[in-house]
């Protein structure tokens, strides 16, 4: 086509109907052919085996991939199965990290099979193209070496066992729980749903918080008022139901004794073994039954007081009641009495009148 319309715009002016007539014949030419080709049955059948031919390579590498990802389960489960009666602890987290992965890998090698089985249907040469996949990602594997850094750094964090999904993990300063670990990138969520997604290849340092058990530490501040043996005993039988209050808690709180001390105040600690990323809830739960304990004994110092003090008010009333009982009988005595008493006569009125008593014979 592009020789012909070279042809007609270098043509000159003598030429232009004979020119035109070889484009027309031309065209004619081409159509036709365009027509014979939509026309004839091979080419349509040609048509429906290559496209038959793509379905079937596309319904097999999904067979593949359905297939791939059932073995992996199945080894995943026999590995954790064998691994209960092992002496050692064996975390089901680790075989969901790796059965994750398995499945990834395998997605990925499928799809990239079938692309390529697709692209030979369809008439294409693999090898030169293959040739320069393999010079594409050399330049790229130059280019982005960090990409490669991270994707190994992602199989070592797997295979050494650093962290595995559903763990409580902190890198560098993102603190969260890990969902996905992937050939690239490792996503964490923090207790308020904020997404972290860090790339393998710069995570250096790992805390991990979920390999073992994990131990509570509360401090508890007592006045200085309070008497240390009986704060002791106070906080020891309030932590001794702590155990069946929440399963999390995994032997009976330990009361330290006095941790620091000012002249105010003075405060004791508490340490609790607790299953691991349960710190917080078994803090909390601590923290609550002391708070309980502690009202309980002031509800039971104050009704004592208050039970002492109306006694104390009783017996003070009833003395008073006594004295001016007393008081009221000495006071009608010498009222209404036949005169002093014998104690406070004198002694000429002791002694008795025999003036007036009338003589016997004289």
């Amino acid at each position: 086509m592009s020789d012909m319309l070279k042809r007609f715009l270098t043509a000159d002016d003598t030429n232009i109907p004979e020119q035109a007539t070889d484009t027309a014949k031309e065209a004619v030419t081409f159509m036709t052919s365009v027509w014979n080709r939509l026309t004839d049955p091979a080419t349509w059948l040609a048509l429906a085996d290559t496209a038959l031919r793509i379905v079937l390579i596309v319904v097999l590498a999904q067979i593949a991939i359905r297939i791939s990802y059932r073995i992996i389960d199945r080894a995943i489960l026999r590995q954790s199965e064998e691994g209960k009666g092992n002496k050692f602890r064996v975390k089901p987290r680790r075989f969901v990290t790796i059965g994750k992965l398995l499945k990834n890998m395998a997605l990925i090698v499928f799809n990239f099979i079938m692309l390529l089985l697709i692209i030979s249907e369809l008439g294409y040469d693999l090898a030169p193209l293959i040739a320069g996949a393999g010079v594409v990602g050399l330049a790229i594997g130059f280019g982005a070496q960090s990409l490669v850094k991270d994707v190994i750094t992602g199989f070592f964090i797997v295979f050494e066992d650093q962290f595995a999904v559903g763990d409580v993990v902190q890198i560098a300063t993102y603190k969260g729980t890990v969902e996905v670990i992937g050939l690239r990138t490792t996503r964490l969520r923090n207790w308020n749903g904020e997404v972290y997604v860090i790339p393998n290849g710069t995570i250096t340092n790992v805390t991990n918080f979920s390999l073992a058990n994990a131990k509570a530490v509360i401090d508890i501040p007592m006045s200085a008022d309070h008497a240390l043996d009986e704060s002791l005993k106070l906080v020891s039988r309030a932590v001794e139901k702590a155990r069946d209050k929440n399963v999390k808690v995994l032997e009976l709180p330990e009361v330290r004794g006095i941790q620091t001390m000012t002249t105010g105040e003075y405060t004791l600690r508490v340490v609790v073994n607790c299953e691991p990323n349960a710190q917080s809830e078994v803090e909390s739960l601590i923290r609550g039954e002391v708070k309980r304990a502690l009202e309980r004994d002031d509800a039971l110092k104050k009704a004592l007081a208050e039970e002492a003090e109306r006694k104390a008010q009783a017996e003070e009333e009833r003395k008073e009641t006594e004295a001016k009982a007393l008081e009221s009988s000495s006071v009608d005595m010498q009222v209404s009495g036949p005169g002093k008493p014998e104690v406070e006569k004198t002694d000429a009125e002791k002694k008795p009148n025999t003036e007036d008593k009338p003589h016997s014979a004289q």
